[in-house]
């Protein structure tokens, strides 16, 4: 089935709903481009069974429609204690914590000491694949500089001041570390996960920031927003396939500066909306959020705009505030010691006590939020964990001939991207024949296939893009398929199925190709994984074709 995907990055919902309020000029959209060329669907194929997912169950309606409706849930917090100098302290016991949501006291199923699952000394990581191989508990920093919502000036003393505090750390860092830049138009990882302070270095060094010109015009305030929120949903869904911890030091402004008294209520009310959205995906990924101003002391508030006052951080946008302290992280500003501020969200990353419960209230309205409070026995300490959370609600349907711009915003982005998606754990495999035909193997564990009805199998529906890239990186062409896959009619109609799919995918030769993304998105889920191929030139190859590989 087709997916008309157009290659136009849309920055999410949020963007459009921006643009005529908070600028009163916009540079004219780009022309959407020629819809990609799409394989043919392909035939049923035999899979053997996985589990639904935990604390769901199938409820079927008159029109033999089945959705999942959710019972049981278990919450995950990751919590740092701190005394009164702001020292962490590691030494707490399970019964020195007391939690309580929406106001109903929990009881505390499973805990987990600071530094349970710090990393291996033995094992090295210098990539995502070895961090899910060996290390698949252990957590993990991502460093993020903001590139487009911060002066030039104020970039460079960031850069400096990171290299400053990399350079006071031993050769093999105890945290594997990612380091990535953003700015409106690029997304790139520079590098991928590694212990290796000297490549995090060397990387960072042959990085060349653009200058932001769009922070100095006030017509894109709503890119760099909607630029903001997609960075942190795309960073989200591609490390959710990782269970440990995650620290996300987010260097720079985070939102221009804008005076909500002037913008319209639903614009605040879409913000606070992806705010929500953007808390409850980095809930998912246990991804804690600590955003560093390096504008430091010396702050011109005419360079960000009047709102950005010194007692009011991060261009005056509360917003971005509250999305650290939502996620159990902490906002650091007002200081001109970056290095030492990036110290301590690293610092805590690696003392997390973790904490699970199953909550009491069982009231599944999404619109209320269920606030969390831990208190503990001792007194002077003080604990840093999310605020709460909304009930989420589920993928929306896909619908092939018009997608939403959701669903465009999360393929595009893990397309055009470097980074790994490990939502959805999946390998190629070259064909020994046709260095243009690989073989996706998607594991089962990140599928789900539906219960059967009266009238049809039990089946699995995933979303596969397929781009390939010049040595340059330019995009050359891009396939979006939607794959209904079949299971056999003699599988139970309901239980356990854990057994994957195999997708023969043959690219068009094109000599100018050197490298293949394949994106794959379940949909029942909204996950995806990503794999990457370097690809062979000393043959041609028929028309793309899609089908299912019995295995």
């Amino acid at each position: 089935m087709r997916l008309t995907l157009p290659r136009t990055l849309f920055l999410i919902a949020l963007s459009a709903g921006l643009s005529s309020t908070l600028s009163a000029q916009q540079p004219p959209p780009p022309a959407p481009a020629t819809p990609p060329q799409t394989a043919a669907a392909p035939p049923a194929q035999t899979q053997p069974p996985q589990a639904q997912p935990v604390g769901s169950e199938p409820v079927r309606d008159a029109n033999g429609v089945y959705t999942i409706r959710r019972n049981a849930r278990l919450v995950v917090l990751d919590l740092v204690v701190t005394d009164s100098k702001g020292n962490i302290v590691t030494d707490l016991k399970r019964d020195d914590f007391h939690v309580t949501e929406a106001n109903e006291p929990e009881t505390i199923l499973n805990f987990e000491a600071a530094g349970a699952h710090a990393l291996d000394p033995q094992a090295t990581i210098n990539s995502t694949q070895d961090l899910d191989r060996l290390a698949p508990n252990a957590p993990v920093n991502i460093i993020l500089l903001d590139e487009f919502n911060t002066r030039f000036e104020d970039m460079a003393f960031a850069r400096y001041s990171l290299k400053k505090f990399l350079e006071r750390q031993p050769g093999k860092l105890d945290t594997p570390t990612m380091l990535v830049a953003v700015d409106v138009e690029h997304f790139t990882v520079l590098r991928d996960y590694t212990q290796n302070k000297d490549e995090i270095i060397t990387a960072l060094d042959h990085h060349f920031a653009a200058y932001p010109w769009q922070a100095q015009q006030g017509q894109w305030r709503s890119d760099r927003i909607g630029t903001a929120f997609l960075t942190l949903r795309r960073v989200g869904e591609a490390v959710i396939g990782h269970p440990g911890h995650k620290n996300m030091i987010w260097v720079g402004r985070g939102f221009p500066a804008i005076r909500w008294a002037d913008v319209p209520v639903d614009t605040q009310n879409r913000v606070n909306n992806a705010v929500q959205d953007c808390v409850n995906i980095l809930r998912d990924a246990r991804v804690t959020l600590y955003t560093i101003d390096p504008a430091g002391v010396q702050i011109d508030p005419q360079a960000y705009g009047a709102a950005a006052a010194f007692n009011d951080p991060f261009g005056g946008e509360y917003q971005f505030n509250r999305l650290a302290k939502a996620t159990g992280g902490r906002t650091l500003y007002g200081r001109n010691d970056v290095d030492a501020e990036i110290g301590t969200a690293i610092r805590d990353g690696a003392s997390f006590y973790t904490i699970t419960y199953r909550p009491q209230n069982t009231s599944l309205d999404p619109s209320k939020f269920r606030k969390i409070q831990v208190t503990l026995d001792r007194p002077g300490l003080t604990v840093y964990t999310r605020q709460g959370y909304y009930l989420q609600r589920g993928p929306g349907r896909v619908d092939p001939a018009n997608p939403s711009r959701r669903l465009m915003a999360d393929l595009i982005s893990a397309d055009s991207s470097t980074m790994v998606y490990d939502g959805v754990p999946l390998t190629l495999e070259p064909s020994p024949t046709n260095p243009d035909s690989f073989t996706v193997h998607v594991n089962g564990q990140g599928l789900y296939w539906s219960p059967a009805t009266d009238t049809e199998p039990r089946h699995a529906d995933v979303i596969l893009v397929v781009s390939t890239f010049d040595k340059k990186g330019k995009e050359l062409k891009s396939v979006a398929k939607v794959i209904h896959a079949s299971a056999p009619h003699d599988v139970a109609p309901t239980g356990r199925i854990d057994r994957g799919l195999n997708l023969v995918y043959t690219i068009d030769h094109d000599p100018k190709a050197v490298r293949a993304r394949f994106v794959i998105r379940v949909t029942s889920s909204g996950r995806i994984g990503t794999a990457d191929a370097t690809l062979g030139q000393q043959a041609s190859a028929p028309p793309p074709t899609l089908g299912a590989a019995t295995p």
